[in-house]
């Protein structure tokens, strides 16, 4: 395959406080990140830590210059590993992209060949980018979770933040696992959207008067939470002995002012989901289990935007400001 002379990509820049500059660039291949397979982007998406470092309202690059994205779906160019050829379907999550290493947000990227995925059997490049980093994540929640004893029989699984693209897939994947799911969000006018997806209850945020105590009365057995602060703390208190809560993001903030009571007399764990720094052996299992009896149903729903790398400043302004909804697709290659 011809890799042409140049190359656009979103590249962000700093050299110090108060310098933040972010757009589209024209690229050499010698200007990328090295890594042993040179792979032609299809797609990649847009999630909160995106907007984050595409605007410099987040310390999320840990050298500059870099190209933005996080997530990256596309076809191998070029591989000096054996196990890639010309013309494989690969995608990568995390793994440093848009921190340490030139990310997703480029027609070209190299990877290193220790985390770049072979596309699984049962998902397109373009659904692999549509889950993407937020359903890695929920389906590494589901996943982390049923090693710590989770199971379906034990009652229901409410998901926090049920409108975020973590939120909408953790629905989604953990109902095709067999789950009971409840959702809370804090926009109530989606309620048949998240019924859709599978949530058998929706909770206005608005709506939860859950006392102060240090062990309420017990509602559900397990926990997803994308929201942190006083709602992982309010979570502690409701859920049944045993159960887990699988802690996945911050959107109200990252405190947690709670006590010990429920770990130590209900048995509840509070599982961190790390997605980015996942070991390779776990990645491919739950890619796996995204592509066969994991993989949401209602993809086409969850996916709401499709964009250019031209859209990237004015889409990361509406998901800082809270605007976004579903997933955003990056479109990029053919």
């Amino acid at each position: 395959m011809t890799v042409p002379e140049t190359f656009r990509a979103f590249r962000i820049h700093s050299s110090g406080p108060g310098d933040y500059r972010a757009g589209i660039e024209s690229l050499r291949l010698d200007a990328l990140s090295e890594g042993e397979v040179l792979v032609r982007v299809a797609y990649s998406s847009v999630n909160y830590k995106d907007a984050l470092a595409g605007t410099g309202k987040g310390k999320i690059l840990r050298r500059f210059p870099l190209n933005g994205g996080i997530d990256v779906a596309g076809h191998v160019v070029a591989s000096t590993d054996p196990a890639f050829r010309e013309g494989d379907a690969v995608l990568c999550t995390g793994c440093g992209l848009s921190e340490t290493r030139d990310g997703g947000y480029s027609e070209y990227v190299r990877l290193e060949a220790r985390w770049a995925i072979p596309l699984p059997s049962g998902l397109s490049l373009k659904e692999s980018m549509v889950l993407g980093t937020a359903g890695f994540t929920a389906a590494l929640a589901l996943y982390r979770m049923e090693q710590n004893d989770q199971r379906p029989e034990m009652g229901p699984v409410v998901v926090t933040g049920a409108t975020g693209g973590v939120g909408m897939l953790a629905i989604d994947v953990f109902t095709r696992a067999g789950y009971e799911v409840h959702a809370i969000t804090g926009k109530i006018e989606q309620l048949d959207f998240l019924t859709a997806l599978g949530a058998r209850q929706v909770i206005c945020r608005k709506d939860l008067h859950w006392g102060q105590n240090p062990l309420e009365k017990a509602i559900w057995a397990g926990a997803v939470d994308n929201v942190g602060d006083e709602m992982l703390a309010g979570l502690t208190r409701v859920i049944r002995p045993y159960g887990n809560i699988a802690c996945c993001g911050l959107a109200g903030g990252s405190a947690l002012a709670t006590t010990v009571m429920p770990l130590i007399i209900r048995g509840v764990s509070l599982l961190g989901i790390a997605s980015a720094g996942t070991a390779r052996p776990i990645r491919e299992r739950i890619w796996e289990r995204l592509a066969g009896d994991w993989k949401p149903a209602h993809l086409d729903r969850i996916l709401t935007r499709e964009i250019g790398l031209e859209d990237l400043p004015r889409v990361f302004e509406g998901m800082l400001k809270g605007d976004s909804f579903g997933r955003t697709l990056v479109r990029i290659g053919a």
